[in-house]
């Protein structure tokens, strides 16, 4: 017989194995937000901290917003939870409607997940089960990007191009293969916007379809811009022409927004921004303001529509999750969408961009800074690695806006800034002040 384990002592911080976080190190000097409201956490010591990050680029409505809890608790007395398997409910048809008017073309049909990682690897499937539907089948081969972050499942992560989220878990899946990435100091440093240089890189497509065939390539999927690799914004013309190339050869075209989409850019969804429709868009994050987890696949009318035929009782697509348009969730998402179009929040994030390029631009001269780039209500901040320990100089940047203040996002040899799109002026100017002091000083 077992011993019995010892009573659980409350805020232990031994049980809990963080996600991406260095466990040992933050144990010894925990981090722990109490609250939030609106533009601001709170610490457990009661220390205000000004929101440099929606959260993890999710709260792009702001934390803790009435409207939205009060549909959640709403919906939790009504009906908590409903298999989405041969069954449905009503919030379920009414957030697919809403979400399909808002995105752009014909992405008119809406697959749901619990999560960006989720979202993706349904994307990949869908994918590759359109070709079989369509009796091409050997289009089975996915290319992706390097530094392309698509989520920590084995589908996302295998035609993720971060190798240290890779280099632990391996062999991935098989059939990937990557087109370069588009950052590039020497023409794109200290750019606005969307860098000049770069679009040509988008021909290495052309290269990967001679080697690989066309017929055998099912998709390419890519982050219009790439946020965990530290924010890289995409070069004019580069995306148009990876459509223009998939277009040519059969390949279907996926845009992972999980990150970009819900006002992000300043527009709905970063294909909006640029005037491109995919064939494929995943989303989540911004979807329900990070209130309740949830991820949503935007898929063209003809992929759809392929997988539609076949004996009416048959199951179309053999996929799916428990947690499938949970109805807490969609009542958090409809709830969102209400909050960002009552307060025109996605042209509120567009109108901000210039006076957030000005202020985080005021940044380009100081120490150790090698490059600044914003889009839309994205900044990031590239430090020259210390010492060659890679990654040691933004966290102790991070570590210092904490001390001052500031919540931001260190990721390698960046410090990212993505604010709630509720940011003012005014607090854009102290997220910069506080960033241009810990620079300074940590």
């Amino acid at each position: 017989m077992t011993e019995n384990k010892t009573t659980p002592v409350p805020n232990d911080l031994e049980s809990y194995w963080m996600p991406f976080t260095a466990n040992r190190q933050f144990k010894a000097d925990p981090r722990l937000l109490a609250r939030a409201k609106d533009m601001h956490y709170f610490m457990a010591d009661g220390r205000e901290i000004l929101d440099g990050t929606a959260g993890l680029w999710c709260v792009n409505a702001g934390h803790c917003r009435d409207d939205i809890a009060d549909a959640i608790a709403a919906q939790a007395h009504e009906l908590d939870y409903a298999t989405a398997f041969q069954m449905g409910h009503p919030k379920a048809f009414e957030l697919a409607s809403r979400l399909a008017a808002l995105a752009p073309g014909d992405l008119d049909h809406v697959f749901y997940t619990n999560s960006g990682s989720e979202a993706v690897d349904t994307a990949l499937k869908i994918a590759l089960g359109y070709h079989q539907a369509r009796g091409d089948g050997r289009r089975t081969r996915l290319i992706s990007r390097e530094k392309g972050y698509h989520g920590v499942n084995f589908g996302g992560m295998s035609v993720g191009g971060i190798g240290n989220n890779r280099k632990q878990f391996g062999p991935l899946l098989s059939g990937v293969d990557y087109l370069p990435h588009t950052h590039n100091l020497e023409h794109g440093a200290f750019s606005k916007g969307q860098p000049q240089w770069g679009a040509h890189l988008a021909d290495d497509l052309l290269r990967l379809i001679t080697l690989h065939d066309a017929s055998t390539i099912a998709a390419v999927i890519v982050e219009p811009m790439a946020g965990s690799a530290g924010a890289i914004m995409p070069p004019v013309g580069y995306l148009e022409r990876l459509r223009e190339i998939c277009d040519a050869h059969g390949i279907l075209l996926i845009f992972d927004e999980v990150i970009t989409g819900y006002g992000r850019l300043g527009a709905s969804f970063a294909c909006d921004r640029l005037n491109i429709v995919p064939d494929i868009m995943t989303t989540a994050k911004g979807l329900t303001n990070g209130a309740v987890p949830m991820g949503a696949v935007f898929v063209r009318k003809g992929i759809h529509d392929a997988f539609m035929a076949g004996p009416e009782a048959m199951i179309e697509l053999f996929h799916g999750y428990t947690y499938s348009g949970h109805p807490l969730a969609c009542a958090a998402a409809l709830a969102t969408m209400d909050v960002y179009e009552k307060e025109g929040l996605f042209d509120r994030a567009k109108n901000l961009e210039d006076y957030f390029e000005k202020a985080i631009h005021g940044l380009d001269d100081a120490a150790n800074v090698i490059d600044v780039r914003n889009f839309g209500l994205v900044g990031a901040v590239e430090f020259s690695t210390l010492d060659g320990r890679v990654g040691a100089r933004a966290y102790g940047v991070f570590l210092k806006c904490l001390e001052l203040g500031i919540l931001v996002r260190a990721a390698g040899d960046v410090i990212a800034l993505s604010p709630p799109l509720i940011i003012s002026e005014a607090q854009i100017d102290q997220l910069m002040d506080v960033l241009g002091t810990a620079i300074k000083t940590a």
